[in-house]
């Protein structure tokens, strides 16, 4: 089963790549870790980090998933570029102005940001593209943030934001009815 994963993982990665981007600009980091040794290290950080959230029971049952996955297809995106429509979604009236204005932040087990709305539905297509070639495949997978953030922060990915979808083939998916540990 092994084997098939990692066929559908890159699939998934080519999936993602190919999607459609705003002005067909791309701007994304694709990236499939497949190790079980980098499995393992992504999901202890994602349990380090989790006593210091708010929300401890997620991070902790979502790195159960990735504990348990055989692979994990991450999507981030890179250069965070003004996709050049002045839409006004990042609350600036043209794209310059958000350019001009924009300070960068930074949070460790998180993202940068703010970002162009347009950039961050690239990524939404993106991975939306990969979790789809998944399920054509019969390969088990769920989108998760937690573990783009966690992957980010130990460099796996270098993008400004991440997510991922952690791949496997189970009797019963692991990545639907979840539990969370109650606090």
């Amino acid at each position: 089963m092994r084997e098939a994963v990692l066929q559908a993982a890159g699939l998934m990665a080519a999936a993602a790549r190919t999607a459609p981007k705003a002005g067909g600009k791309d701007h994304l980091e694709i990236v499939v870790v497949a190790e079980p040794d980098d499995l393992a290290r992504i999901a202890a950080a994602m349990r380090d980090y989790a006593p210091q959230s708010t929300n401890e029971a997620f991070w902790l049952r979502d790195a159960a998933n990735i504990a348990a996955a055989q692979a994990l297809v991450l999507i981030g995106l890179g250069k965070s570029a003004a996709a050049g429509y002045d839409c006004g979604a990042c609350g600036f009236a043209t794209c310059a102005a958000f350019t001009k204005a924009r300070a960068v932040t930074d949070k460790p087990m998180g993202y940068t940001g703010p970002h162009c709305a347009m950039r961050m539905m690239d990524i939404g297509v993106a991975l939306s593209s990969a979790a789809k070639t998944a399920s054509l495949l019969s390969i088990d997978n769920r989108v998760q943030q937690r573990v783009g953030a966690a992957a980010r922060a130990l460099g796996y990915i270098d993008a400004g934001l991440a997510m991922g979808i952690p791949v496997g083939v189970y009797g019963k998916s692991i990545f639907y009815d979840r539990a969370a540990v109650k606090h």
